[in-house]
């Protein structure tokens, strides 16, 4: 079953690996959609906010993002372009070490998930790899991060569930998403608040 049309807007309560809220706003445009949010959280006793300015194509696969972090370190940004068939650039410089990537996904957000979980649009059953072009909360470092994702049964309330797993970072759960695509709880780390 496809996705529905994303919400005008959402937004996650981040708990338990650092504390805080994320807001996004989802406007369609003739050749995707726009992704524009704020994340800001206190992770580790230390404090951090980031703004990210983030374009899809219909497919739900990143065609740019902008992104602007600011914590005690000082204030930063970022830009990365992709041509849609996995090469990118950080910063107008080329980023080879991302080929092959079809999203982006910053460890501050929680809607990132969602740019895999509707480009693959996978069936009950199905599995994935998703590598990432992967953005650091607190210094805006880029890498790649080598992701799956596994389509489960639906919960009994109708809602899609994947298994994630993030080798990398040692990292597996659940995540349970809504119509839209957009995860409603992400074990660990945030649940949908609207």
């Amino acid at each position: 079953m496809p996705f529905a049309e994303p919400p005008r807007c959402a937004a996650w309560r981040h708990c338990e690996a650092r504390d805080g809220f994320e807001v996004v706003f989802l406007r369609s445009d003739g050749d995707g959609c726009r992704l524009e949010g704020d994340t800001a959280a206190v992770e580790e006793g230390k404090a951090w906010a980031v703004r990210y300015d983030i374009s899809v194509d219909l497919g739900w696969a990143t065609r740019s993002a902008r992104v602007w972090g600011r914590a005690s370190s000082g204030v930063r940004d970022l830009s990365l372009e992709a041509d849609g068939a996995g090469r990118w650039r950080v910063d107008d410089a080329p980023a080879g070490q991302l080929d092959g990537c079809l999203d982006v996904d910053l460890e501050s957000s929680s809607l990132t998930n969602a740019l895999p979980v509707r480009r693959l649009g996978l069936a009950v059953g199905e599995e994935a790899e998703a590598p990432a072009a992967y953005v650091r909360a607190l210094d805006l470092s880029v890498e790649r991060l080598e992701q799956r994702y596994r389509r489960l049964e639906d919960d009994d309330r109708g809602r899609r569930r994947f298994h994630y797993v993030s080798p990398a970072l040692d990292f597996e759960c659940v995540l349970v998403s809504d119509e839209f695509g957009l995860v409603l709880d992400y074990p660990g780390i945030a649940v949908r608040a609207a």
